[in-house]
């Protein structure tokens, strides 16, 4: 399993670049997957989606679909990917610490 460093911090990877473990999941996770998206400043509009995803992922065990979370955010699914220019799935639910989605996500 790759291995990426990152402000002091090591973190096991998949081959998608998921976090190995939603129990790893940190500041400096955030902060990572934020410089590899291209994301400059999180607002509380980012850590909205992450705080949904995440809240929901505790509940469920898997990520919500796009229309669920949409519905719990407020926002429609354009400006989602405004916020995560690769989308729900690869920029959200990574930098949110969930295993890469297998569905709609």
């Amino acid at each position: 399993m790759p291995t990426v460093e990152f402000q002091g911090k090591s973190f096991n990877v998949d081959e998608d670049g998921f976090i190995d473990d939603y129990k790893n999941y940190c500041e400096e996770w955030v902060q990572y997957v934020k410089s590899q998206e291209g994301i400059d400043e999180l607002n509380d509009e980012h850590k909205k989606v992450i705080t949904v995803l995440r809240e929901y992922y505790e509940k469920n065990g898997i990520a919500p679909m796009v229309r669920v979370l949409s519905k719990v955010t407020g926002f429609k699914l354009k400006h989602i990917y405004e916020l995560f220019p690769s989308g729900p799935g690869k920029g959200a639910c990574k930098m949110a610490g969930l295993p890469k989605p297998t569905g709609c996500v």
